[in-house]
């Protein structure tokens, strides 16, 4: 409480968000140069993909440079992104289906496995370029600089709880709205109408004329957890339930794209149909989604209910 007693303006928490996820950015940036542990290049992406949220969600207050900017922090977000989901898929193949595939299949899997690693080297590569070439510096000569003397645009003077309402709703109204939400379900007579559960061999049908849909809901339910996470300490525990589902839902949804991803990367690398030459490891992919499809659908019931959607927009108006 100390820290909301002495920082009360829009601004004050703008800055103080910049300067927690850039502070992240900083203390995993060298250990991601000596690529010894995945978890840093993980934590230092988050901290870049939640400073451009942060930026982009605090946009009304903040006069900031050019250089720090949301386009320039989606650009370094995105050659770390490759790199870390490289590693994902490396060890998703590694410990999750490795040890479970017969032996034809273990050998097909190692050499997709020696082909990734090949193509890891070559964006690390890239990813080591990028953090030391003179763009990068700048960017971080400039929001140094903008810490040290923040500027603001005039509506950063009100005090923080007088615009959450407004800076929280247009976020969760997009979530809400996202069409995501409708796939797999029908409308009549304007009313949503949940299907009964579906066979895996539709919902593997739905996955794949829709799966761009509810990916795209993902980064939407992430950016929504971002803005949400910054301001916990002015709501009650329905937030807090709010946001826990949210993160659930991104987990979810996310499991289900890495599976189709990884299917994908391994029919690139091996140039050949995965059904065909790996039945097993396909097999095992189609239950797992329809497992994560399962549980997208409690999620899913439980966002299209009128009273929980009325209650989320409710909760958000009202800070504590």
């Amino acid at each position: 409480m100390g820290e909301q007693e002495q920082v009360k303006t829009f601004g004050d928490w703008a800055t103080i968000a910049i300067a927690k996820h850039y502070k992240k950015i900083l203390k995993h940036e060298p250990k991601v140069l000596q690529d010894k542990d995945p978890e840093e290049l993980h934590q230092m992406r988050v901290g870049m993909r939640r400073l451009r949220s942060t930026i982009t969600g605090f946009a009304p207050a903040l006069d900031l440079p050019e250089e720090v900017g949301e386009k320039q922090i989606g650009k370094i977000a995105k050659i770390l992104g490759k790199l870390r989901d490289l590693d994902v898929l490396l060890d998703t193949l590694k410990t999750g289906y490795a040890s479970v595939l017969p032996s034809k299949e273990q050998k097909i899997l190692d050499k997709a496995i020696q082909v990734l690693g090949k193509k890891r080297t070559k964006v690390f590569k890239q990813v080591k370029s990028t953090l030391k070439n003179q763009n990068y510096q700048h960017f971080q000569q400039k929001i140094d600089n903008w810490l040290k003397n923040p500027q603001y645009k005039q509506i950063a003077a009100l005090e923080i709880r007088e615009v959450l309402p407004d800076l929280l709703s247009p976020q969760i109204s997009r979530f809400l709205l996202h069409p995501g939400w409708l796939v797999g379900v029908n409308i009549e007579a304007g009313k949503v109408k949940l299907s009964d559960r579906p066979a895996p061999e539709i919902v593997e049908q739905i996955l794949i004329d829709r799966g761009e849909d509810l990916h795209d809901l993902r980064k939407e339910a992430k950016r929504s957890r971002y803005n949400m996470e910054l301001f916990t300490d002015f709501y009650c525990d329905t937030y807090a339930h709010y946001l826990k589902q949210i993160k659930e839902l991104q987990s979810v949804l996310g499991e289900i794209q890495d599976s189709f991803v990884l299917r994908e990367v391994l029919e690139q690398v091996l140039q050949a149909n995965i059904a065909d030459k790996m039945p097993t490891l396909d097999s095992k992919l189609q239950v797992n989604r329809y497992q994560k499809w399962q549980e997208w659908e409690m999620l899913q019931q439980q966002f299209l209910d009128p009273k929980n959607r009325k209650d989320l927009r409710l909760t958000v108006q009202y800070p504590q």
